[in-house]
């Protein structure tokens, strides 16, 4: 019993062993990209702040640090967050690398399209974000300057929370876009049926502008930017399943009348 309680443990201490070595070195390319990108820190903010730079009329945009050390701390913070957009193909390398072993040939060509469709949808989001919501974001917030009621209006935004507003509107896009990739793994997991998501448009419609409502500033323009996007990929992805659940219904029929024929033959003397 003892031998046998070894011998099943084995197999599991080699795939924890594994998993370390392969979470190790996502941790060493994340350190490593840290490092340069900390070395690149000024050039990356100066990419985050060029809508903002361009919302503000020329020459007359600044951004202030009320604490002494928050210039450094958002130094930190843009290396950390371009350092793991630089080492992301590593990491997601990494990952399919302890994932791929246990998955038959037909499962890893099935995972395949969504591994290589999230960073794709993923920059999508956060390019409309960067290029069109933010610049038009910024301009309508910088809207608000002028004289109120005798007194000067000025935007003087902090560089702490400017970061941590780019960082929303990225992150906010970024992650949304991969709705089609969540969904077309429940789909394929059998966990949800494009039919049980028609029923369920409505109910979907709501829940894509809570989402906007909850990830963007509190304007409705971003808000709106984020949502309308949101619902056309789900209407593709909508489209999309129509696709795969009438090939996988015509590859089933295909195995179903290939089964009664192999065992004619294997019936024939």
């Amino acid at each position: 019993m003892i031998s046998d309680i070894d011998e099943t443990q084995a197999p599991l201490l080699d795939h924890l062993l594994e998993l370390r070595t392969r979470l190790l070195r996502c941790v060493y390319a994340l350190l490593a990209a840290f490092v340069v990108c900390f070395y690149f820190a000024d050039d990356i903010f100066a990419i985050l702040a060029r809508p903002l730079v361009h919302a503000f009329p020329p020459g007359q945009g600044r951004l202030i640090y009320t604490k002494l050390y928050e210039a450094f701390f958002v130094e930190l913070k843009v290396s950390m967050f371009a350092a793991f957009f630089v080492s992301f193909p590593i990491i997601a390398n990494q990952l399919w690398a302890f994932v791929a072993p246990g998955l038959y040939a037909r499962e890893k060509k099935a995972f395949l399209p969504f591994l290589f469709a999230t960073p794709i949808l993923f920059t999508a989001g956060a390019s409309l974000a960067y290029f069109i919501v933010m610049p038009t974001a910024f301009k309508w917030f910088l809207g608000f300057e002028g004289n109120k009621g005798g007194l000067q209006l000025e935007a003087l935004p902090g560089t702490g929370d400017y970061l941590s507003l780019v960082m929303q509107f990225i992150l906010a896009f970024g992650i949304s876009f991969l709705l089609p990739v969540l969904l077309m793994l429940l789909n394929r997991a059998g966990i949800v049926s494009r039919a049980q998501l028609v029923v369920a448009r409505r109910y979907v419609i709501v829940a894509i502008f809570a989402v906007a409502t909850v990830a963007t500033p509190p304007d409705v323009i971003s808000q709106l930017m984020l949502a309308i996007p949101l619902l056309f990929l789900f209407e593709g992805t909508l489209l999309l399943m129509r696709f795969t659940e009438r090939a996988d219904a015509k590859r089933r029929a295909e195995e179903g009348d290939a089964e009664p024929a192999n065992a004619e033959t294997r019936l024939l003397p």
